[in-house]
């Protein structure tokens, strides 16, 4: 595939400075929750996590990736404000909020104009 793309092309595979970025989560839930407990928590994690940064998760219970809930890039803030909310909840065993990874292509390296 040729590597001289133009700007409507780049926008559209989300490349170079239309790169977009976003975090891996894994979750590791205690064993003896109920289903309820596990409801509460996961509509928590969507309000007050997510939609409260403008975000979006995609993945299940224990694993996904985090990103923008509209086109571009989560910010190093965003993801930080994600990962001191996990801080405070007593329903995790662990958790892990990955780095800043590009949500499309996640072993290609970040752009550093993005």
């Amino acid at each position: 595939m040729a590597t001289n793309r133009s700007r409507r092309l780049r926008k559209k595979l989300c490349l170079d400075e239309f790169q977009e970025l976003g975090f891996e989560l894994k979750l590791d839930l205690k064993d003896d929750l109920s289903v309820e407990e596990i409801d509460s928590f996961l509509e928590q994690f969507i309000l007050q996590a997510l939609e409260a940064n403008g975000l979006n998760y995609v993945g299940g219970e224990d694993f996904g990736l985090v990103c923008l809930a509209r086109r571009g890039s989560v910010s190093e803030e965003q993801r930080a404000a994600v990962e001191s909310w996990f801080k405070d909840r007593s329903e995790l065993s662990k958790v892990e909020v990955g780095p800043l990874v590009d949500a499309w292509y996640p072993d290609k390296p970040i752009a550093t104009a993005v």
